[in-house]
């Protein structure tokens, strides 16, 4: 096993690019939400990243399974807050978008890491 596999993975590497997207957009939200809203995606979009790390480096396909379902979790997390972010005007419509593109793309990637880790007779 790779220590650091990980970062080969498509679906690590596009999660890192919300989470970049995340803080860029964070810079637009008011400063009362620096503790609110702005603390949970943070989290959510980093929990993302960590969760496909930790989940590939794991040796039981349940586990490795567990953490890219917990890693989508958080994707939808994520999804959740910008879309509340757009509804009170923290980011414009066309940010939400691009980020929808992102999280879609990823959810994508992370349901084909998921089903990578079934057994061929159940890929059915």
């Amino acid at each position: 096993m790779e220590v650091f596999g990980y970062r080969r993975l498509i679906a690590y590497q596009k999660a890192k690019e919300i989470v970049k997207q995340t803080y860029k957009l964070l810079k637009k939200f008011p400063a009362e939400e620096r503790w609110a809203l702005c603390d949970q995606l943070r989290r959510s979009s980093v929990s993302i990243t960590s969760n496909i790390a930790e989940g590939v480096n794991r040796f039981s396909v349940k586990d490795k399974s567990h953490f890219v379902e917990m890693a989508y979790g958080s994707l939808m997390e994520v999804s959740s807050q910008f879309e509340i972010a757009e509804e009170l005007g923290y980011i414009t419509a066309d940010d939400r978008l691009s980020m929808d593109q992102l999280i879609e793309e990823d959810a994508r990637l992370l349901s084909g890491l998921l089903n990578s880790y079934k057994p061929a007779d159940s890929k059915q």
